[in-house]
C-alpha cells in the first residue's frame, strides 16, 4: 500500500519583528554612543614591529607633534574633572564650574596655565585656531623646575588615578630633545614604565625578530 503524499509548503518567516528590533538597537547605539573629542594636532607616528595592544581605558596620553609641542590628556571624564579641580586650586587658575566642565569633556590640552582660563572660556572654533599656534604645555628635564607644567599635570593625574597607563604619542618628525624632556619628567616622578605609540609594520625578513619563537629561544 503506497503512502499518501504530503504537499510541500514553502516556509514563511515574518521578519517584521526582527526589523523593529534592529532599528531599535540602531537608535539606541546612535543616541548612547559618546564620540571621542577631536585631537588638537595630527601626529604621524613612526612604524615599529611591536604588537602590544593598549587598553581602552585609564590612559594618560602625552602627544608631541612635529614641531615639538606637547599636549596632555586623560581619557576618563571623572578623572579629568578631579584633575582640573586640583589644578585650579593648586595653581589658582580662577576657573568656574562651566570652564572646568568644558575641560572634563574636552580633548588634549596644550595650553600654559596662564592662558588656560581664556582657552576654556572660548568657543570651539576659537580653541581650534589657538591649538594651531600654541607653544604647547611647557616642559623641562627636571620636575623641580616651576616652569615644568607637564610635571604638575602628570603628578595630579596620578594622584587622581595611580593606575593610569602612560602613553607617549610622538610624531616621527619630532626632535628627540622634545621627547627626552618627557621621559626625564617621568623619571623624576619615579615612573619608568610607559608605552610609545607607533604604527605596525611587517617584520623584516631575515632578522632575528622574524625567526620562529622555538628557533629564537635556542
Amino acid at each position: 500500500m503506497s503512502r499518501p503524499k504530503i504537499a510541500r509548503k514553502s516556509t514563511f518567516i515574518d521578519m517584521t519583528a526582527m526589523c523593529d528590533v534592529a532599528f531599535l538597537l540602531l537608535s539606541f547605539f546612535m543616541l548612547a554612543t559618546k564620540f571621542k573629542p577631536d585631537e588638537p594636532v595630527v601626529v604621524v607616528t613612526p612604524a615599529s614591529i611591536s604588537q602590544v595592544i593598549l587598553p581602552d581605558a585609564d590612559i594618560m596620553l602625552i602627544t608631541v607633534d612635529a614641531k615639538g609641542r606637547v599636549f596632555f590628556s586623560v581619557d576618563n571624564k571623572n578623572i579629568r574633572k578631579g584633575l582640573i579641580q586640583d589644578m585650579n586650586e593648586y595653581k589658582g587658575l580662577g576657573l568656574n564650574e562651566t570652564e572646568m566642565n568644558s575641560f572634563a569633556i574636552g580633548g588634549s590640552i596644550g595650553t600654559p596655565f596662564n592662558q588656560i582660563k581664556g582657552y576654556l572660556d572660548a568657543a570651539p572654533e576659537a580653541r581650534a585656531a589657538y591649538d594651531k599656534t600654541t607653544a604647547g604645555v611647557p616642559t623641562d628635564t627636571s620636575v623641580n623646575n616651576p616652569d615644568n607644567e607637564l610635571a604638575m599635570w602628570i603628578r595630579s593625574a596620578r594622584n587622581n588615578n595611580p593606575k593610569l597607563r602612560i602613553c607617549i604619542k610622538a610624531d616621527g618628525e619630532a626632535a628627540y630633545p622634545s621627547v627626552q624632556k618627557i621621559i626625564a619628567t617621568l623619571a623624576g616622578w619615579k615612573i619608568f614604565k610607559f608605552n610609545l605609540i607607533t604604527n605596525l609594520k611587517a617584520v623584516p625578513a631575515g632578522t632575528f625578530a622574524a625567526q620562529p619563537a622555538s628557533t629564537a629561544a635556542k
